[in-house]
């Protein structure tokens, strides 16, 4: 008789629920494949300037540093296709979406890594030329100014390439050009975190190009979409 009013017991008792359910897990993986898969395929489009700034020293090969850099520009702009793709609907197909942004903004994203980089690359010159110099004092700061400008404006434009595939490249860079002045201290946030990139990209690369790469990123897409929005109209 106890054992039968044990089996009752035991019978009447609920199960507990699991304290993780597998939807959890399912967004937990797919969070975690989506930024590692982004970092492996920002690697490889990025490859040539990888290897350069790893395997060389950047102080002599930056003529040849500077002719890679624009690869950044359509690479960018598959991450941020990538994010934007799993932020509206959890899409975890990485590899076919940053394949596809690629190829579609090959050319945009090229020029605008093209524009940027021969406006940095004249900044920095103009800024050695002027170092020492009794204009250094009034001209370099307003050329630092004009390079961070040129960077947060191309982040911006690549941020919004994905979203205004229809739209002239020229009426992209001025929207990225007006809003990141208006909102400057969105644009701030992108340089505080870009900054926070590229520092982990020079002490740690391998850390940096495997792990903190993608979340940085998309940070920084997440500020940019903000930044990019259209005005309240009062």
């Amino acid at each position: 008789m106890d054992a039968g009013v044990g089996a009752a017991g035991a019978a009447a008792t609920p199960r507990r629920r699991p304290l993780i359910g597998p939807e959890t897990y399912e967004m937990v993986f797919g969070t975690v494949y989506t930024g590692l898969m982004t970092n492996l395929l920002l690697a490889i489009a990025c490859l040539p300037l990888v290897a350069l700034v790893a395997a060389t020293d950047p102080a002599a090969t930056w003529p040849y540093i500077a002719l890679a850099a624009p690869l950044l520009g359509p690479a960018l702009a598959a991450a941020f296709a990538v994010f934007g793709a799993f932020s509206s609907d959890g899409s975890t197909a990485v590899v076919r979406t940053f394949a596809h942004a690629w190829r579609r903004h090959l050319r945009r994203g090229l020029a605008i890594g093209a524009l940027t980089t021969g406006a940095v690359v004249v900044a920095a010159v103009d800024v050695a030329f002027f170092w020492g110099r009794t204009l250094g004092a009034l001209v370099i700061p307003v050329l630092v100014a004009l390079a961070v400008g040129a960077v947060v404006t191309a982040v911006l434009a690549l941020a919004a390439v994905p979203a205004t595939a229809g739209a002239r490249l020229r009426d992209v860079l001025l929207a990225a050009l007006v809003l990141g002045s208006r909102r400057w201290y969105l644009s701030a946030g992108v340089l505080l975190v870009l900054g926070l990139l590229l520092s982990v990209l020079a002490v740690r690369p391998v850390v940096g190009l495997g792990f903190a790469a993608a979340p940085l990123l998309y940070a920084i897409w997440g500020i940019c979409r903000f930044t990019l929005r259209a005005p309240t109209p009062k």
